[in-house]
């Protein structure tokens, strides 16, 4: 595994996280929705994977009472494929349990196997879909849930 430094995204981290989202999603976050997660809410968690100063993925979760619900985790394609992603999923799950969280809940494109193979090494199982869920395409969301952190 590369060797990474993970962090709470900052306001400066922006621009490198948008190069990473424009790459990975059909329907991109934007600055403003970025700026909000990480200034704005208080139940908002996020953080970047840093090689030396360059941002190679970030991801992010929102914790509603006891539950994480996590809503973005990206890989700048460049690096997808060596485990960054699990490191991150690994940090964000470990956060979640340290702030009190006993399960964590995605949504995922009933399209992308890659990701649902990806969520269900971590035990998350699917338990549910939301029709037309992802506004850019109809495309329906499977609910995942991991039931225990």
């Amino acid at each position: 595994m590369i060797p990474l430094t993970i962090s709470p995204m900052k306001e400066e981290d922006i621009s490198q996280v948008l190069k990473i989202e424009n790459l990975s999603f059909l329907d991109p976050w934007t600055q403003r929705m970025y700026l909000a997660e990480i200034k704005e809410r208080d139940d908002s968690y996020f953080v970047v994977s840093k090689l030396g100063t360059h941002i190679i993925g970030y991801g992010g979760f929102w914790l509603v009472v006891d539950e994480a619900h996590l809503v973005n985790i990206a890989i700048h394609p460049d690096f997808r494929r060596q485990g960054i992603g699990t490191q991150i999923m690994r940090y964000l799950l470990n956060l979640a349990k340290e702030l009190g969280a006993k399960r964590a809940t995605l949504e995922v494109r009933e399209s992308n196997l890659i990701a649902q193979n990806f969520y269900a090494k971590f035990g998350f199982i699917p338990c549910a879909l939301r029709k037309k869920y992802y506004p850019d395409t109809q495309e329906n969301a499977i609910i995942m849930w991991l039931n225990e952190l």
